[in-house]
């Protein structure tokens, strides 16, 4: 099991995860911290359980993966999945998307272009950021959301 905890850049955010990969699939239990709000969610392979005031569970309903507003964690299942740490062809996902706070559960396509040196080229929309990964494919900086300390 690894700690991982990520402070907001360009917005008041702290986040905490308890991540377990056993056989290449990666479980996680995690609290998010906003201005107004604290989440708590856990991550299975095919379910997303998210507690706010009330709690919703999120299936993926046919998506490739879950992604949570604010949360770095997310953009790493992916890049965990299908090894995008190396330079390549870029990977189109449609990913099941939970907005923060009003946990409302969406579809959004996303790209994902593996650059190299364990930098990722995301695209969601109009957006594009260049997301660092460490060797294991866990966010260490994603410009403009977050950082990981320690």
């Amino acid at each position: 099991m690894r700690t991982l905890v990520w402070r907001g850049l360009d917005v008041p955010l702290m986040e905490l995860a308890r991540v377990e990969v056993e056989d290449g699939e990666l479980t996680a239990t995690g609290t998010q911290l906003g201005v107004a709000y604290e989440l708590r969610y856990r991550l299975e392979p095919q379910r997303l359980h998210l507690a706010l005031a009330d709690e919703l569970d999120v299936g993926l309903d046919g998506c490739d993966f879950f992604d949570l507003g604010y949360s770095p964690l997310f953009n790493s299942l992916p890049v965990r999945r299908d090894g995008l740490l190396e330079a390549g062809a870029p990977r189109d996902y449609v990913m099941r998307w939970v907005r923060v706070p009003g946990l409302e559960a969406t579809e959004l396509p996303q790209r994902y272009e593996p650059l190299g040196a364990g930098i990722v080229r995301y695209r969601s929309d109009s957006f594009t950021a260049e997301i660092e990964f460490d060797a294991d494919g866990f966010v260490t900086s994603y410009p403009g959301l977050a950082e990981r300390v320690g």
